[in-house]
């Protein structure tokens, strides 16, 4: 469990490149991680980090001050801005043969395309020793219809490589990915389901893309146990009102 734990974090600051935190203050009373029925409760909630006003390439401090704060998501998740970003594939061909390179791009962790600015936000609720939740939004915007084609090139990738094998791991390790049933946000919305496995271990790693306009919205949880993509639909939910309620 520890293990799984270390996992999820590093996972979650590899993909948002951690930047200024908060530290989760959790109401333990019940014992159980938020849901949407407690979204409104009386909960205890963290702090909503300052918005950096600088970062690494491609950081927008205007972009990042639309992503979730404590105040829009249930009570007990906290948020940590990151302030670099990490590269996205660029032009990356769609028809590259199916392997564990390829992952990042299927799991919706980097996406086809090249946005002009990007934010990004680490979501964490900790409910005890063995019940850490971790997981990221990213926005991204496009000076052209770069929202369209990611998403439209994401759906060709998971239809052409639904399972990936692990190097180094032999039958015992590997990724499976698909399109779930999943709320309909925004001009165009998708769900992606991610396994991860070893041995009879399974980790998920789902993600909810949602297309508004010429921006891409992803939440996306990492390393967690199965049943951990309940919190997906609230939360991409919750940011997408966030978005769309914080602009000019």
């Amino acid at each position: 469990m520890v293990l799984r734990r270390l996992i999820a974090v590093v996972s979650a600051c590899l993909v948002t490149a951690c930047g200024s935190s908060t530290t989760p203050t959790v109401d333990r009373s019940a014992g159980e991680t938020p849901s949407a029925t407690r979204a409104t409760g009386s909960a205890t909630r963290p702090p909503s980090p300052a918005v950096p006003p600088t970062g690494g390439s491609g950081y927008s401090a205007t972009l990042s001050a639309r992503l979730v704060d404590t105040d829009s998501v249930p009570p007990g998740f906290a948020v940590q801005i990151a302030t670099v970003m990490p590269p996205d594939a660029g032009d990356q061909d769609v028809a590259a043969p199916c392997s564990d390179r390829m992952v990042p791009l299927l799991s919706a962790t980097r996406l086809t395309g090249t946005p002009s600015a990007m934010a990004a936000a680490t979501l964490s609720y900790d409910a005890g020793p063995d019940g850490l939740w971790v997981g990221n939004e990213v926005l991204r915007t496009y000076a052209d219809d770069g929202a369209r084609r990611a998403m439209a090139d994401l759906r060709t990738l998971i239809g052409r490589c639904p399972a990936v094998a692990s190097s180094g791991q032999g039958d015992d390790g590997g990724y499976r990915f698909a399109l779930e049933p999943g709320p309909r946000l925004g001009d165009d919305s998708v769900h992606v389901s991610c396994r991860m496995t070893s041995g009879t271990d399974t980790l998920e790693c789902d993600s909810i893309l949602v297309r508004a306009g010429t921006t891409l919205l992803v939440v996306q949880e990492q390393g967690n146990e199965p049943g951990g993509d309940t919190y997906l639909d609230q939360l991409a939910e919750a940011a997408l009102h966030r978005y769309q309620t914080t602009g000019s």
